[in-house]
């Protein structure tokens, strides 16, 4: 696959999270980032399957209210 395929379909998982994101859908958001995570393992390229996994954790950690 090409450079630029690849940062094309990366592009397009982040985009749709994104756009879950704006709708405060946060399990959908999560679900497409998981998905580009697989996309990447699958792509052996493991530095953006690192950065879809911290952006999962990013959403998760949002989810839970912090002790007050």
């Amino acid at each position: 696959m090409e450079p630029a395929e690849k940062g094309e379909r990366y592009a397009r998982v982040f985009r749709k999270a994104g756009v879950f994101l704006a709708k405060a859908d946060l399990g959908r958001a999560t679900q497409a980032l998981s998905e580009g995570e697989e996309l990447a393992r699958s792509l052996g390229d493991g530095a953006m399957a690192r950065r879809f996994a911290k952006e999962i954790e990013r959403i998760r950690r949002a989810r839970v209210p912090s002790p007050e």
